[in-house]
């Protein structure tokens, strides 16, 4: 998994062919957000890129449910139709 520590977060960018295929990637991500009541920080940026940045604000810090949602996002994007480009 090639997630980075950024400060209190771990973040991954992601990049795509063109804007909407960023988009969708990012309302797939939404839909996974909710059902397991994690919320990440999203930008999108550049037109076509996608930087997720995971924290978890309740315990101050890092925990395995950023972890754990940084896996099924990886999964997301490797299984995604809209994938175009590469993590980064």
């Amino acid at each position: 998994m090639s997630w980075k520590i950024e400060g209190k977060s771990i973040a991954k960018e992601f990049e795509f062919a063109n804007f909407s295929n960023a988009v969708e990637f990012v309302n797939k991500i939404t839909l996974l957000a909710e059902k397991v009541n994690h919320h990440p920080d999203i930008l999108i940026h550049k037109y076509k890129k996608v930087k997720i940045m995971l924290y978890t604000h309740a315990e101050d810090k890092i925990t395995e449910r950023d972890y754990s949602l940084a896996e099924q996002i990886d999964e997301i994007f490797v299984g995604s139709k809209t994938k175009h480009g590469i993590s980064k």
